[in-house]
């Protein structure tokens, strides 16, 4: 059996049994309301926690350039590329 199966049968065993779990968890127990408090404090803390990184990847991440400069920088390199071609080399002035 290959790997991926084995993980692939893992993690469906433990998801079925995390199912399990928590329906006794919140229908059958007495904790269920502590269960449900703390889900939903997981559920928005994850939620709002993502967004918060979002929010700081955007705060602190420097802006991207202009592309007109991009395609500036672009031109004068084939400029360059196109001089350099041109010059003429040790055997007898051809260019290449």
């Amino acid at each position: 059996m290959s790997k991926d199966r084995i993980i692939g049968i893992g993690m469906m065993v433990v998801s079925v049994a995390v199912i399990l779990v928590y329906g006794w968890l919140v229908f059958l127990s007495d904790l269920a309301i502590l269960i449900l408090k703390l889900t939903g404090f997981i559920a928005i803390a994850a939620v709002f926690g993502i967004l918060a990184w979002i929010g700081y990847t955007l705060a602190t991440t420097p802006p991207p350039k202009p592309i007109e400069e991009i395609e500036k920088e672009i031109e004068d390199e084939l400029k360059k590329l196109e001089s350099e071609a041109q010059k003429p080399t040790a055997e007898g002035g051809k260019t290449t």
